[in-house]
C-alpha cells in the first residue's frame, strides 16, 4: 500500500516542501533526504550569502579577471542569458548590483528616489556584460562593481534538480514546492492529478483559482509579498532593470510550463513588461502558459489556457 510522505525544510533562505508517494515511509523519507542534500549542494554553489560560493567568486573578480566555475554554473548562466534576450532584459541576473539601501520595501518607505538616482542604481545591470568562455569554463563580469545573483531562477532550478533526484530514487509521483515555485509529477494516492491553488493577490492565504496539473511546474510572482504604498499607489518589490524604479500595474503573474526553472525565471519579467507585452512574449513560447492579474483584479491569460 503506497503512502504519502512530506517534509518541510528551510533551504536557500526559503521554505521548501517535499511531498512524495512511495511504497513505504522509509523509502519516501530516504528519497527526500537525498533531495534535500541536492538543494543544499546547489545553495552552496549559488548563494550570495556563502562567502565561498561560485557566485561570490565571480562577483569578487568583476572587472578584474575570469573565474573558472563548474559546468553546471556555466550552463545555468547560459540559460539565464537566453531568458534575458527573450525578455529584452526584463530578466537579468546582473541585478545584484542594485543598491539595496535605495529599496527597503517596508512601511517606512514614503517616496520614490528621483529618476537620476534610480537610473544610477541600475547602471551596472546589463546581461550582455557577462562574458562566458565555454571552452575554458570561465565567467567574467566586464565591469567593477557588477554582481550576479540567481534569486530569479535559482529556486526553480533547485526544484527541478530535486525532482530528478527523487525520480532516480524511484519516486514516481511527487511535488517539490520551493517557496511557491513548484514542480509536480505522477498522480496522487487516489490516482488523480495534483491540484494546485493559485494565490489570490488580495488574500494570499486564499487561492483565487485551482488547476489540476501533473508533470508541470508553476511559479507565481506577486506584489502581495513585499510592496510599498506611496501616495496611495502600490509599488511592487520588483524593480525594472531599465529604470531602477519599482513596477506597478500587475498584482500577480503565474507561469505554467514543464520546468520550474523556466516558470520561476519568466514570472518576474512578465510583471516588469506589463500585461500586453508580457503575454505577447509568452504566446510566442512553446509549452508555456500564463495568468496575470492587474491592479483592478482583471484576469488575463495567454492563448493556450482556460481557467474556470
Amino acid at each position: 500500500m503506497a503512502v504519502k510522505v512530506s517534509s518541510i525544510q528551510k533551504l536557500m533562505g526559503n521554505r521548501f516542501e517535499f511531498t512524495v508517494i512511495s511504497e513505504t515511509e522509509k523509502i519516501g523519507q530516504d528519497a527526500i533526504d537525498k533531495a534535500i542534500e541536492e538543494v543544499s549542494r546547489i545553495e552552496n554553489l549559488l548563494s550570495t550569502f556563502k562567502a565561498d560560493s561560485q557566485t561570490n567568486l565571480i562577483n569578487n573578480s568583476a572587472g578584474i579577471k575570469p573565474v573558472k566555475v563548474d559546468e553546471e554554473v556555466i550552463d545555468l548562466i547560459q540559460r539565464s542569458l537566453k531568458i534575458s534576450a527573450i525578455t529584452q532584459g526584463a530578466f537579468d541576473i546582473t541585478y545584484g548590483s542594485i543598491d539595496k539601501n535605495l529599496w527597503n520595501f517596508d512601511v517606512n518607505m514614503t517616496s520614490l528616489p528621483d529618476q537620476e538616482t534610480a537610473l544610477q542604481s541600475v547602471s551596472l545591470i546589463n546581461y550582455q556584460n557577462v562574458l562566458l568562455n565555454i571552452r575554458e569554463s570561465t565567467v567574467m563580469l566586464k565591469h567593477k562593481g557588477m554582481r550576479i545573483g540567481f534569486g530569479g531562477i535559482g529556486k526553480g532550478y533547485a526544484a527541478d534538480k530535486a525532482k530528478s533526484v527523487l525520480k532516480k530514487m524511484g519516486i514516481e509521483s511527487g511535488i517539490v514546492n520551493a517557496a511557491g515555485d513548484l514542480i509536480t509529477w505522477g498522480k496522487q494516492l487516489d490516482e488523480t492529478d495534483w491540484t494546485i491553488g493559485i494565490a489570490d493577490p488580495d488574500q494570499k492565504t486564499k487561492p483565487s483559482s485551482a488547476l489540476n496539473i501533473s508533470n508541470m511546474a508553476i511559479a507565481t510572482s506577486g506584489n502581495y509579498e513585499k510592496y510599498a504604498t506611496i501616495n496611495g499607489k502600490k509599488y511592487s518589490h520588483t524593480i525594472d532593470p531599465k529604470t531602477g524604479l519599482p513596477v506597478c500595474g500587475i498584482k500577480s503573474v503565474t507561469i505554467i510550463c514543464p520546468s520550474a526553472e523556466l516558470a520561476d525565471a519568466l514570472a518576474t519579467p512578465v510583471t516588469v513588461m506589463g500585461v500586453q507585452v508580457g503575454l505577447d512574449m509568452i504566446n510566442q513560447l512553446h509549452n508555456v502558459a500564463c495568468i496575470a492579474i492587474d491592479e483592478d483584479n482583471r484576469i488575463y491569460t495567454s492563448k493556450n489556457i482556460n481557467i474556470k
